[in-house]
């Protein structure tokens, strides 16, 4: 049997306040890798960061100008990520200051999860559940 499952294709997208701060978190605490930051002093115009297991998230620093096209507002975004080792994963994000939302648990549908929020208030959950193949 053969599995279905695509690569990664959708990124997730992101504003921030901090967000030179908030990428070195996510590099941190979650393991992301950062593959592109462009922008001057504090200012990210484009960041790209890769996980691990596929796909990674883009994100930026957050305009205030009215002519601003892609107006998201920091601290409302949410994200489920894909783990071998959602304990360790936990434990590393504990450890680098993820506020914890929900231990680690077993889901009903065979995945071990758990939920942090991070420094922008942006909440990620993590789990071993890759999603179910396609059809045909």
């Amino acid at each position: 049997m053969t599995d279905n499952t695509p690569s990664p294709q959708v990124w997730p997208t992101l504003r921030a306040r901090d967000a030179r701060g908030l990428i070195r978190f996510l590099v941190e605490a979650f393991g992301f890798e950062e593959t592109a930051v462009y922008g001057e002093g504090e200012r990210v115009d484009h960041a790209q960061l890769s996980w691990p297991l596929g796909g990674g998230i883009m994100l930026g620093s957050v305009r205030d100008t009215p002519d601003d096209k892609w107006t998201l507002e920091p601290g409302t975004f949410g994200a489920y990520v894909v783990t071998d080792d959602p304990d360790a994963l936990h434990a590393r994000a504990i450890t680098s200051g993820a506020r914890l939302v929900q231990e680690p648990y077993d889901t009903d549908y065979g995945s071990r999860d758990f939920t942090v929020r991070d420094p922008e208030g942006n909440l990620w959950s993590f789990g071993t559940y890759r999603g179910e193949p396609r059809k045909g």
